[in-house]
């Protein structure tokens, strides 16, 4: 206990805690999965991630303001290991291949610097790829004259 004679301070904190201290630490597949999509997102080329239906409840959840920074991201970990599986939506006309060797690279980086595991693997999945005029295309066009009466 802290008194007047004993005062804590950082040196008898230190001498206190001095040694190991032990403990285990468990980082759930979500939290993973969530830091590598945050990663795999600041990639150029990289549209959006999930594909088909993820995708349209991901803008759902947007609209409402509750995206899922892990969608599109499958985990398996193990131990030591993690593998990684990306599916994503390629901006046109970013090569695939190098979309796909910069997404590993930041997957990679993201598990090693932050989580602390070694990356087995890490597999992508392009299921699509998106083409700026499909956004014009959203937008309702004027109404094209009758063909017929």
């Amino acid at each position: 206990m802290a008194n007047a004679q004993n005062p804590i301070t950082p040196a008898t904190l230190a001498a206190a805690t001095a040694g190991p201290v032990t403990g285990n630490t468990v980082i759930e597949d979500g939290v993973i999965a969530k830091v590598v999509g945050i990663a795999v997102r600041e990639v150029n080329g990289v549209y959006g991630l999930g594909g088909g239906v993820a995708r349209v409840i991901g803008a759902v959840r947007d609209a409402v303001g509750n995206t899922d920074l892990s969608q599109g991201v499958s985990v398996e970990v193990g131990e030591t290991e993690v593998a990684v599986d990306v599916s994503l939506v390629a901006a046109y006309p970013v090569p695939l291949q190098k979309i796909a060797d910069e997404v590993r690279h930041a997957a990679a980086k993201a598990i090693t610097d932050l989580v602390g595991m070694s990356v087995a693997e890490v597999n992508v999945t392009v299921s699509d790829v998106h083409i700026p005029s499909d956004d014009d295309q959203a937008e309702p066009a004027e109404p094209a004259e009758a063909r017929v009466r």
